[in-house]
């Protein structure tokens, strides 16, 4: 069995290990200062592709966490990582915030409106009947789907996601 001086990184969850709605959990402080201190390395993840790494280490900082935003690991981010070792054209059509359109263009990839290789949804407070008509007319013609996060026990954040039986078209 390993002693816990010899781990080399240590990864943790954000939301509900962390934070719970902008309250640090009892000890994460502490955590979070014991490996900085010690230039341990360590991520934080998050399934939320919302906010860039620069938000929500600012988002974090105010409610008495201070991490690095290099520490901290993104949905969007991951999704940036996949798409970027895709082949083909780096065209996508995005439905989502800040954070993923940051990271889908940071992979290389130009956001357009005409003929993408990718349509890519990731969460976002403001979903559009056009955007969501203009993603499925996309994939229907040949655009590959990617999904950032598909949160089922996340909390519900707009009207279509509190009702109990599948939505059907």
């Amino acid at each position: 069995m390993r002693k816990i001086q010899d781990i080399e990184c240590w990864l943790t969850d954000m939301d509900g290990v962390l934070v719970h709605e902008e309250q640090p959990l009892p000890g994460a402080a502490d955590l979070i200062e014991r490996w900085v201190a010690t230039s341990k390395r360590f991520l934080v993840l998050t399934n939320n592709s919302t906010f860039t790494p620069r938000d929500l280490a600012a988002r974090l900082a105010r409610s008495g966490l201070n991490i690095p935003e290099e520490n901290i690991w993104t949905s969007a981010m991951a999704t940036g990582a996949f798409l970027a070792n895709q082949p083909g054209n780096k065209t996508a059509f995005v439905i989502g915030e800040a954070g993923l359109i940051t990271a889908v263009h940071e992979a290389g990839f130009i956001m357009t409106e005409t003929e993408p290789d990718f349509v890519v949804l990731g969460e976002t407070r403001n979903y559009s009947f056009e955007a969501i008509t203009r993603a499925i007319r996309f994939i229907t013609a040949g655009s590959r789907f990617i999904v950032t996060n598909p949160d089922a026990t996340g909390p519900p954040r707009t009207a279509c996601c509190r009702r109990q039986e599948p939505w059907r078209p």
